[in-house]
């Protein structure tokens, strides 16, 4: 829209073409698009359920303790992306891999950058509570070749359902994370405890929302990961626990057959426990394409 140019009026008719039109000299990309599309629809919600200015301000209050409940430690934001669908969509949408390739899954709220590295054969376990689990990966590309170096981040829920990040006071810093990297041969083990199922996390304004319409928040049990490997396309992913009751509910819509894994019941290190034995498999990252 140019300087010399008439703004259309705002009015309930024209609400959206108003907003939308202040991006026509903006760059040609989806951004602006995408903007636009989402104020429209929350202009159409507006004009079908006519919500009072008290009733709006209530949505205002919610987003601002959305906003205030999200820090270094907790996304509050991505637990609400993800009860929605939306990151499961998102991810849909832009990791679609061949057959026989891993798919992606959402991160989740819980993940954490400084991860830190672990030797082969170590447990992330640092209070040893749970029944213990001997974890064995290995991560090749289509052709069944091995991907050696690749670097491979793991977390989890422990057997309560609470991830570190959850607990800060009753967790060692860090547990049940680690960051490990493939041999020559595409493979590591390391040794954890069963993690549990849970509900999503219902002390903050995202899950008192959804718990009070009743919207189903079980998780199954399940083990995060994060591949990369130069050249590859990262895996963003989850294994989940074959015996779980909950996987047809996932409240995050992360469930693939492909990532439902039999944890046999093992001896390790001594002690009753599981064993997990894990294949990832990697795609070739399309030129381009950061991978």
């Amino acid at each position: 829209m140019s300087l010399g140019a008439k703004a259309l009026t705002f009015s309930e008719a024209t609400s959206s073409e108003a907003f939308a039109e202040r991006f026509s000299t903006g760059p040609d990309s989806n951004l602006p698009r995408l903007i636009a599309a989402a104020v429209t629809h929350v202009h159409d919600l507006i004009k079908q359920f006519r919500p009072t200015q008290d009733e709006w301000r209530k949505v205002i209050a919610f987003l601002t303790e959305v906003g205030h409940a999200s820090d270094d430690r907790r996304q509050e934001w991505v637990l609400l992306s993800d009860l929605i669908g939306a990151s499961a969509l998102v991810e849909e949408i832009n990791t679609r891999r061949p057959k026989g390739a891993t798919p992606n899954t959402i991160r989740g709220p819980f993940f954490r950058n400084d991860t830190p590295e672990r030797a082969c054969g170590s447990s992330i376990s640092l209070d040893g509570i749970g029944e213990p689990l001997a974890v064995e990966v290995q991560v090749n590309d289509l052709d069944g070749l091995p991907i050696g170096g690749a670097e491979v981040v793991t977390w989890q829920a422990n057997s309560e359902g609470f991830y570190e990040n959850q607990q800060p006071d009753l967790q060692p810093e860090h547990n049940l994370r680690g960051l490990f990297r493939t041999d020559a041969q595409g493979h590591f083990d390391y040794r954890s405890v069963v993690p549990s199922g849970y509900g999503v996390p219902d002390d903050g304004p995202v899950g008192r929302l959804f718990a009070d319409t009743g919207y189903p928040l079980r998780r199954p049990a399940h083990l995060h990961f994060v591949i990369r490997a130069k050249g590859f396309e990262t895996i963003t992913t989850q294994i989940y626990d074959a015996s779980d009751p909950h996987l047809s509910e996932d409240a995050l819509f992360g469930v693939r057959p492909e990532l439902v894994s039999r944890f046999e019941p093992a001896d390790v290190d001594g002690r009753h426990g599981k064993a997990a034995d894990l294949t990832f498999v990697m795609v070739r990252a399309k030129p381009g394409r950061a991978s």
